[in-house]
């Protein structure tokens, strides 16, 4: 595998995702479902780029469409998520050979301007499938997919780069880690487990266990999630399961040049992002130094009045994050549903800040403490 490429998310309504991509979150439409397509498929879509990350989103024209059936047992959310590989062909017969079910034999696609070739294979993840795909020349995103003659330098971007990481809720994890192992030989990578509350001994709160996997040769990395005793069923990882009907994929993490000046163009178009929780920059320099981090080339009190969290490693590196707010909250609309965008500016640090995870659950659940009220 080379990266991850992109996503395929189902929504009910396509003009409300299509004003909130281009106007607050700056990313270019690049394609549009050809009449063909449309009429094969039962859906419409488009799609958006975001530094090298390609997001399509489909809409239900008939009740038989992929989207369709999905919407039909989800609120909006991610369908598939989609892997560039050198050579498909081999990927296939390794993957097969390893156990995964294709949902189809390899769907080959060649013009004048170049080739596609693409399949996909179902997976523990709920209904979400991992498509993998092929691409030679000028082939378009996907079969029947028209693309818009939109130099690459024509659109002014807010700065993202690609898809760092995608994560995945999951009421048990194990069988998804040992599949990741078996299927797609990803390795361990991270982990981390916690409660956002204790009393003494006990904990309490939201809690989740979490362990990253990921491609050696590539860096591509999954991470998965899964609620933690005692409070099962009050971890935001299990409300994620009965919100979404269904285990999927909670969020996608897209890199950044500059979180700083990304940060602020999306506050500035008015996109709704996860405020850090109280507290949490009067102890940020101590803890940093705690973890070696001696320096960071931004000003805190600007990550501070941006809602930017910053966390490191031993290494003396760092990173910076902050988090979107799921779609049913950005949109006030329960059918948004629980899929959301981080952003991330990695200055030399290859984990996942087990301060900025903690810190992001403490956030949410204060956001839900606030709501129940």
């Amino acid at each position: 595998m080379k990266k991850v490429a992109g996503i395929d998310y189902y929504v009910r309504d396509l003009e409300r995702i299509r004003r909130h991509y281009l106007r607050g979150m700056g990313f270019a439409e690049v394609a549009r479902s050809s009449p063909w397509l449309e009429r094969e498929s039962g859906q419409r879509s488009l799609a958006f780029r975001a530094g090298e990350a390609i997001i399509t989103c489909s809409s239900p024209l008939d009740e038989h469409s992929p989207a369709a059936r999905y919407l039909s047992r989800h609120p909006d959310g991610v369908g598939a998520v989609t892997f560039e590989v050198e050579d498909v062909g081999s990927t296939f017969t390794r993957l097969e050979h390893n156990g995964a079910t294709p949902t189809d034999e390899i769907e080959w696609t060649r013009n004048e301007r170049g080739s596609h070739a693409q399949f996909a294979i179902t997976t523990p993840a709920g209904e979400t499938l991992f498509r993998f795909v092929e691409r030679r020349g000028h082939a378009p995103i996907s079969p029947g997919m028209e693309s818009y003659d939109i130099a690459r330098g024509a659109h002014e971007e807010l700065g993202f780069t690609e898809i760092d990481h995608v994560t995945l809720n999951l009421r048990t994890m194990k069988p998804t880690l040992l599949w990741l192992e078996h299927v797609l030989e990803l390795e361990p990578f991270w982990d981390v487990e916690f409660h956002t509350r204790r009393s003494g001994d006990r904990a309490s709160g939201s809690g989740l266990r979490s362990q990253v996997m990921w491609d050696r040769a590539s860096g591509i990395k999954l991470a998965c999630n899964e609620p933690l005793r005692p409070g099962f069923e009050k971890s935001q990882i299990h409300l994620f399961c009965e919100d979404n009907r269904g285990e999927g994929v909670q969020h996608v993490a897209l890199g950044a040049r500059n979180i700083v000046d990304i940060v602020r163009a999306l506050r500035a178009r008015g996109v709704d992002l996860m405020p850090a929780p109280p507290r949490y920059y009067r102890g940020l320099t101590e803890h940093l130094q705690n973890l070696g981090v001696d320096r960071i080339d931004e000003d805190p009190a600007a990550l501070e009045a941006l809602g930017i969290l910053v966390d490191g490693s031993a290494n003396d590196s760092y990173l910076l994050q902050i988090f979107l707010r799921e779609g049913a909250a950005a949109f006030g609309d329960a059918q948004g549903g629980c899929f959301f965008f981080e952003i991330i500016e990695r200055k030399g640090d290859t984990g996942f800040g087990a301060g900025n995870f903690r810190a992001l659950f403490d956030s949410v659940e204060g956001q839900q403490l606030a709501r129940m009220a």
